[in-house]
């Protein structure tokens, strides 16, 4: 499978946060090192997986939902 390598700059384009709230905010707390970013070739720069970032999105927006007798779900 095909990954896609994002800078914050693009990360930042793609989800619409500043590049400051990713670096400070969101990098290790919720965007993991070895998960959702690493280091190519031991260097400064980071880059991001961009499908390992959409996943865990959609994940939080999946468990929003309270799931129903009838096979659906409620959403709020």
């Amino acid at each position: 499978m095909a990954q896609t390598y994002l800078t914050t700059e693009d990360l930042s384009k793609r989800i619409h946060y500043d590049t400051w709230t990713i670096r400070n905010q969101l990098k290790d707390s919720v965007l993991l090192e070895g998960i959702h970013y690493f280091r190519p070739f031991g260097r400064r720069k980071i880059l991001y997986i961009w499908e390992k970032i959409e996943e865990d999105m959609m994940k939080g927006i999946s468990s929003m939902t309270i799931p129903m007798a009838n096979g659906g779900h409620c959403h709020g």
